[in-house]
């Protein structure tokens, strides 16, 4: 999760008549420092002396400093699909929400306040002022009421907290009521309450219609990436209309990958079209021709009839893959469509292709590796089980494969793992052949160097 740290300095405390003379950003990836946005601002009105004591800001200062309209959209950038936290967050959210209305613009982001983090996750300090807490907890400020250090020393304290209890500051995001881009009917609250737990999560409309079905391994987290997400139209558009969400927790991934997979063909949300064409764009094909060598290619599945091998989410995850295997199988870079040239391939050249490139390597060698590494791609057999972790500790997830294609899946309790393997079918709900489960799980088990398989 992302968050930005955010300190301001004004020429007041009110955001109806002050402006922000400095701002200072710093972005965190979880609790690791990524990123930082630092400026005087010019406020176009005099800065009052005692503010100039306070601060050290003065007019000569920012004369020449950027307005804030001149620094609007990088603040916009800087902070899209954040969180935004500041110390007594009130204050400085209200400030910059001012600044960007009298632009004509409604700025919202959720937020944290680090005084409320403070009081919740280390009690028992006389104050949370910032001065006084960092003072506690043996953190330096540097440049004490200008926007860098103390937003530099918010960074630390909120390391400080992370490190302690970061579940619950999750917990604490707050998502601005009101606010024209998120829906009105969504319960903010049940939105922090979301666990950060791998599942399925369905997103409904004010007509309790579902528009977008989802998984994660951490399904608060990318929920309220949705609903921060300004960067693509249809992502835009879609988190407006965002009225309430229901989860299925699924205790691992590639039952998650299976549910979400059953529940787009089943409802069809309209933004789930890309989904809802393939879940894996990109296969591998094996080109033969009699008497040549074998080939190997990535190929878009849109753009041929035939039947892959093996299958991706997108082709750099192929590419990478097949890189991996060429040299474990010590195959041809050039004939694995991984190396243009006219010559011998760059392996070859490193003494680590045996030459089927340039014709060096007999045919017959170099297909009877390129056809062993094919049959790891494929079921080893027809017919077994995929047994995952459950929802608690008490069950597991069983995925049966029947004659080479998906025959259904269900969550069982441990006493059934004791029972005779062919009595495990019974428990199983069965599904309709669905070719994007096979896919699912042949992708799980590739990646997977020790899943847990029985045979039948």
């Amino acid at each position: 999760m992302r968050y930005v740290i955010i300190d301001i300095e004004t020429t007041g405390g009110n955001p109806k008549n002050s402006k922000i003379t400095e701002i200072a950003i710093y972005k965190m990836e979880d609790d690791q420092l990524i990123d930082e946005f630092i400026s005087l601002v010019n406020p176009e009105m005099p800065i009052p002396a005692f503010i100039v004591k306070l601060t050290g800001i003065n007019d000569r200062m920012v004369e020449n400093a950027p307005t804030f309209p001149e620094i609007a959209k990088k603040i916009i950038e800087f902070t899209e699909d954040c969180i935004f936290v500041a110390h007594n967050v009130g204050f400085d959210y209200s400030m910059v929400r001012a600044e960007f209305k009298s632009l004509g613009y409604t700025y919202t982001r959720p937020t944290l306040c680090t005084v409320k983090l403070g009081r919740l996750i280390i009690p028992g300090h006389a104050s949370y002022s910032l001065g006084n807490i960092t003072r506690d907890l043996g953190i330096r400020i540097d440049g004490r009421h200008r926007a860098g250090g103390d937003a530099l020393a918010t960074v630390h304290l909120f390391k400080h907290l992370y490190s302690i209890n970061h579940q619950l500051i999750e917990n604490q995001i707050t998502y601005t009521k009101g606010s024209k881009e998120l829906h009105p009917a969504l319960d903010y609250d049940s939105v922090a309450e979301l666990p950060n737990k791998v599942g399925v999560y369905i997103l409904y409309n004010e007509f309790n219609q579902i528009i977008y079905i989802g998984k994660s391994k951490h399904i608060r987290k990318r929920v309220t990436q949705h609903l921060g997400n300004t960067k693509t139209k249809k992502g835009s558009k879609m988190r407006t209309e965002i009225a309430r969400i229901e989860i299925e927790l699924t205790g691992s991934e590639v039952v998650a990958l299976l549910r979400e997979s059953q529940l787009i063909k089943q409802h069809k949300p309209i933004y789930n079209r890309t989904l809802r064409k393939n879940l894996f764009p990109f296969g591998l094909f094996s080109i033969e021709n009699e008497g040549e060598y074998l080939h190997l290619q990535i190929a878009n599945l849109s753009r041929t009839p035939d039947f892959p091998h093996t299958v991706f989410t997108t082709q750099k995850e192929a590419e990478s893959f097949l890189f991996e295997k060429v040299k474990e199988f010590n195959l041809c870079q050039k004939l694995s469509h991984l190396y243009q040239s006219t010559d011998a391939c760059f392996s070859y050249q490193i003494k680590e292709c045996n030459g089927a490139c340039v014709g060096v390597e007999s045919i017959e060698t170099y297909n009877q590796r390129v056809t062993q590494f094919l049959a790891t791609l494929h079921f080893s057999e027809d017919n077994f089980y995929v047994i995952e972790q459950g929802r608690t500790k008490n069950e597991k997830a069983l995925i049966c494969i029947q004659n080479n294609t998906f025959k259904g899946m269900n969550f069982v309790p441990y006493y059934v793992l004791q029972k005779p393997v062919h009595e495990w079918i019974e428990f199983i709900t069965i599904e309709k052949e669905d070719k994007n489960a096979k896919q699912i799980i042949q992708s799980y088990l590739r990646q997977n160097t020790r899943p847990n398989v029985v045979y039948y």
